[in-house]
């Protein structure tokens, strides 16, 4: 399935997501496993405010989904993994424009 970019985001708005490099650290993470944002933070090496950030931004741009999970102590633990999506970028008379494709076996 091929759709304009993410969510609603536009190209410039795609590019500028991934011109960050906490982005594209945090993207990596989630999609290696699943994991919490503190895990996120702490494999990244930056402050939890800024994982959340991120991970709350690629949410927005429906390249990563969370889940609540329940601890066995009743603790509450928000995991995020990343969605698998692929896309094109084409530069053509018009500029830029990237396009979203899913991949089979995604996870959304």
């Amino acid at each position: 399935m091929d759709s304009d970019v993410s969510n609603n985001l536009t190209t410039p708005e795609l590019l500028d997501l991934f011109g960050d490099e906490y982005t594209r650290t945090v993207l990596r993470l989630v999609a290696e496993q699943p994991r919490s944002g503190r895990e996120v933070a702490e494999a990244a090496d930056i402050s939890r405010a800024t994982a959340y950030r991120r991970l709350n931004d690629l949410r927005d741009a429906g390249l990563v989904r969370s889940e609540m999970q329940i601890q066995t102590d009743g603790h509450h633990r928000e995991q995020f993994e990343a969605v698998d999506v692929s896309f094109a970028i084409a530069l053509d008379e018009n500029g830029l424009e990237a396009r979203r494709r899913e991949t089979d076996g995604s996870r959304r």
